[in-house]
């Protein structure tokens, strides 16, 4: 028996099992091999693992002995898949690219963030970009006083990287 790793005009990846390569040949040639997902007969054959038989010497190949390895190889992801990861990627990419903006354009006052956002909202402080620290009880409330916040989801930093 000897595995395949084929694929039709459409880009679908499938395996064939066959009884040799002179059989998968003979089938193809007749259309007799066609795409699992698609149905497409347009197919062909990509690299595939061989199967290697390792035996101990003076072992007849009918041993029970005997031991078959086979390589392990990841299934060739699905376009599906493909196009899942790239959005995953842009999504972090513009994330990371959000939060550096955040980082380079706010001072961080810390824990004293509901203070200072109160003072700046009072006009008792410099208007001015602000993130640090508040419990959800302490937005809450900056929010029932008129005072705009947002609450992202920040990287811990060593204290010496920030302003």
């Amino acid at each position: 028996m000897i595995v395949f790793n084929l694929s039709c005009e459409h880009e679908h990846r499938f395996e064939g099992w066959f009884g040799s390569a002179d059989d998968y040949e003979a089938q193809s040639q007749r259309g007799l091999v066609s795409c699992p997902m698609c149905g497409s007969a347009k197919v062909q054959k990509g690299l595939s693992a061989p199967r290697l038989n390792f035996m101990k010497r003076g072992e007849s190949a009918g041993s029970s002995e005997s031991t078959d390895l086979l390589p392990i190889q990841a299934p060739a992801p699905t376009p599906e898949q493909l196009a899942t990861q790239a959005v995953q990627e842009k999504m972090r990419t513009m994330l990371h690219e959000a939060m550096q903006h955040v980082m380079q354009n706010t001072e961080n006052v810390g824990r004293d963030f509901p203070e200072e956002a109160r003072k700046i909202h009072y006009n008792e402080a410099p208007a001015r970009s602000i993130r640090g620290i508040a419990s959800r009880e302490e937005a809450q409330a900056l929010e029932e006083e008129g005072i705009a916040v947002a609450s992202l989801p920040m990287p811990v930093f060593d204290k010496s990287e920030l302003n």
